[in-house]
């Protein structure tokens, strides 16, 4: 998988790219998990997430946060990684300026930099978070939540209790004019560890839905 090096907040950001054969191909943002707890680009979810846009035909990028490998800076307690994450959509758009449409992946700590991307950026598709710590951060600034997209989470994991994660996914469903998908897998822990291939599963099945990436970068009218 090539290695891209691009420009951040703080310095370099390290990544991994996949550039799809498709002509004007969707892209996709994978988001790692915390940094401080481990987290890395190589993060077996965030590599399963990786390799499904990649199967879909998607321009995928993955990348590691500030001071997680050959990135540079600081751990900055989610604003600083919002900022390496805008960064590196910049990078991916600017590399493939005619993409047909964008979206944004993300495990744990970053699903929630995610959802805050999602927020900022209005040219985002669509989403996949996977095990959003609902109980950890505050998901309110999701009000409304501008896209549709699919949350997946473990009925065992050990970290984030699954009814927060069921309440948040539920809310967001409710919201007019989108449609987010929840599925749990029975008995998965916080790093799927054993259900990798369930996960999988779910999100290719997801991917391969009615027009999970359309031809144009506009958002469906509320």
């Amino acid at each position: 998988m090539p290695e891209v090096i691009f420009a951040g907040p703080e310095g370099r950001l390290e990544g991994r790219y996949n550039h799809s054969k498709t002509q004007n191909a969707p892209l996709a943002l994978i988001l790692h998990p915390h940094s401080q707890h481990g987290g890395n680009m190589n993060n077996k979810v965030v590599y399963t997430l990786f390799h499904a846009f990649v199967r879909r035909g998607f321009s995928v990028l993955r990348f590691n946060f500030r001071g997680v490998g050959r990135s540079q800076g600081r751990f900055d307690n989610g604003q600083g990684e919002l900022a390496d994450a805008a960064a590196a959509l910049d990078w991916l758009q600017a590399y493939n300026a005619n993409a047909g449409a964008c979206w944004i992946a993300g495990f744990s700590f970053g699903a929630w930099i995610g959802m805050q991307l999602l927020m900022r950026r209005p040219e985002i598709d669509g989403f996949i978070s996977v095990a959003p710590p609902a109980n950890v951060y505050d998901f309110t600034f999701l009000a409304p939540c501008p896209s549709s997209g699919l949350i997946v989470h473990g009925t065992g994991d050990e970290v984030v209790p699954e009814p927060s994660v069921a309440k948040l996914a539920h809310k967001l469903d409710s919201q007019k004019g989108i449609s987010v998908a929840y599925k749990t897998i029975a008995g998965a822990s916080h790093f799927f560890s054993k259900e990798l291939d369930d996960l999988n599963k779910i999100v290719d099945s997801y991917l391969a839905g009615p027009s999970p990436a359309p031809s144009s970068g506009s958002k469906k009218a509320a």
